[in-house]
């Protein structure tokens, strides 16, 4: 069969089992180490200049798990770490490091961090770009971005049109606050539309050299954290109200057990909120102040997200897949990754035009999230192999709307395309013919055209896998019920191009006798449409299956004998 298939053997192994490393040689785990180190670091030189990664968070943490195992995997390799980048100039200092979150992975995690500690309260991980806001005097003196923790870009003068953003506070007293940005959203449910790229939309206008009203109005500010304020949380979060920001005490719940955060983390989850998240985050009520901070993530909180909404996945092998009309559509085949439940072996590049452009291959590394909750879908490369071996698309001068009338070498995958649409509900709608019983009729030689099937006994059908007694009398039934099928049902089942009916003509030698001019001069076609339908009507193969349907008795086409 022509599935063209181009695999390569590699060894995989799971990100959590270390037991399972890659089979490489010590030359190829360098060049591999230093490809994923590149793309690590180009990922974090973008989040630093831009505010918003190029990839999710479960992408790059996926990605730095998957380096650190293989970094464990060949302790010998040393990768040189990337020279230390140069601040921008106009770059502000924090006066408090933003510093990440500890992740926590599952339950088990989350209950042994819970165990450790008292006092633990929970906040949505609200989605969006992160921020210090320096008052003084009463006065916002400066806002600036995450950047590396130690200093970020100067976003004060874009800050001050953010209504939600307080230029003033009711107080002298010097406040460093920390929280983030985000894209206000209706009723949105984290679940069903995941993050909507919505920290990446506020991500790109902070970036912008000016922030206009109307932008500035669909970004909310979520306080998290106020380093140097009153030290019980319950205290902190009643004066947060008081200077203008309500939010804090309205999404700040205690965690009085490990039930409780599952409870709510799962209500955040499914409910509507306001915002984008990606999970909750635990912390406690009592914490040191702004001077002991540092870059480093603190013991005293940590987030547990959500499940992932996409993942790494490596290719194995590309394949292309001929449809009944010829079209070519590239298969990427994975190692098997877990996603949301399922198991996701392959995914569909969609058109050899977009597999072109990306040029995937063998060992190459791809994102892959779901659609609609169930359909995996290829989103991007997130980078290729050192090795890539070469990839040939079969050539697409060879399929089009009239090849492949039979099974021969290199056409099975679009005859077979024909047999599925065929008996298909668009066309003869015969009950149980599915792609299964197809694929064992021509597999066992008994169908070598289009129609053959119609003159087979049901002693002759079991000679098929899986075809025994009862089921070849319930083929013969179904194929008999084909007969009696209207005229505009065949030319379903038999390809003609749409247009062919625009008239309401219901004979067969009336359209096969049609001129190019004669198809033009129809209602809705036009000259593309006229000249596949005058090739189709003229077609040699297309004719003879005319012919045997006249054969058969088949309303429409007796005039074709």
């Amino acid at each position: 069969m022509l599935r063209l298939v181009v695999l390569a053997l590699w060894v995989f192994w799971p990100t959590t089992l270390l037991a399972n490393c890659p089979d490489w040689s010590e030359s190829h785990a360098e060049r591999e180490l230093a490809a994923l180190h590149d793309r690590l670091a180009a990922w974090d030189r973008a989040y630093r200049r831009d505010g918003s990664s190029p990839v999710s968070d479960d992408i790059y943490d996926q990605a730095q798990t998957r380096f650190d195992a293989w970094q464990d995997c060949f302790p010998d390799i040393s990768v040189d770490p990337a020279p230390a980048p140069v601040p921008p100039s106009g770059e502000l200092s924090h006066p408090v490091p933003q510093s990440g979150l500890v992740k926590l992975e599952d339950v088990v995690e989350t209950g042994a961090w819970l165990a450790r500690r008292d006092d633990v309260w929970l906040q949505p991980k609200v989605d969006g770009v992160a921020v210090t806001l320096v008052y003084e005097q009463g006065r916002l003196r400066q806002a600036i971005s995450r950047g590396d923790g130690l200093s970020g870009q100067n976003w004060t003068a874009k800050a001050r049109f953010i209504p939600d953003v307080p230029d003033r506070l009711p107080t002298q007293q010097r406040i460093v606050l920390r929280g983030e940005l985000y894209l206000k959203l209706d009723e949105h449910v984290q679940a069903e539309r995941g993050a909507a790229g919505a920290r990446s939309v506020v991500a790109g206008w902070m970036a912008r050299a000016s922030l206009s009203d109307d932008k500035a109005r669909q970004i909310g500010l979520f306080v998290w954290d106020w380093p140097d304020g009153p030290e019980a949380l319950p205290e902190r979060l009643e004066r947060l109200a008081e200077l203008g920001f309500p939010d804090t005490m309205d999404w700040t719940v205690p965690a009085e057990s490990l039930e409780t955060a599952l409870t709510q983390r799962d209500t955040w989850y499914r409910a509507p909120l306001p915002f984008a998240t990606d999970g909750i985050v635990l912390k406690q009520g009592q914490r040191p102040g702004g001077d002991a901070r540092t870059e480093a993530p603190p013991d005293w909180a940590a987030a547990w997200k959500y499940p992932p909404r996409s993942v790494l996945a490596r290719v194995r092998g590309v394949e292309f897949r001929v449809g009944r009309t010829g079209r070519i559509t590239p298969l990427l085949h994975l190692v098997p990754e877990s996603l949301a439940g399922r198991t996701v072996r392959r995914v569909t590049v969609g058109s050899l035009g977009r597999w072109q452009t990306l040029d995937i291959r063998p060992g190459d590394v791809v994102t892959i999230s779901l659609a609609g909750q169930t359909i995996p879908r290829l989103d991007s490369v997130a980078w290729r192999a050192t090795e890539r071996p070469e990839v040939e698309p079969p050539p697409t001068s060879d399929y089009h709307a009239l090849s492949c009338w039979h099974p021969s070498p290199g056409c099975e995958d679009q005859f077979l395309e024909r047999l599925a649409w065929l008996g298909g509900p668009e066309a003869l709608d015969l009950a149980g013919v599915g792609a299964g019983t197809w694929r064992s009729l021509v597999e066992a030689g008994l169908v070598k055209g289009l129609l053959d099937w119609m003159s087979l006994s049901a002693e002759a059908l079991q000679a098929a896998s899986g075809i025994g007694e009862i089921r070849g009398q319930q083929l013969v039934e179904a194929f008999a019920t084909a007969r009696q099928r209207p005229f505009d049902a065949w030319l379903e089942a038999l390809g003609a191009p749409s247009g062919a009916l625009a008239d309401e003509e219901t004979e067969w030698t009336t359209l096969a006798t049609r001129d190019l001019e004669q198809w033009r001069a129809l209602p809705e076609v036009g000259e593309t449409r006229a000249e596949a339908l005058r090739d189709f009507f003229t077609n040699p193969e297309v004719r003879e299956l005319a012919e045997r349907l006249g054969e058969e008795g088949v309303a429409g086409f007796q005039a074709s004998l």
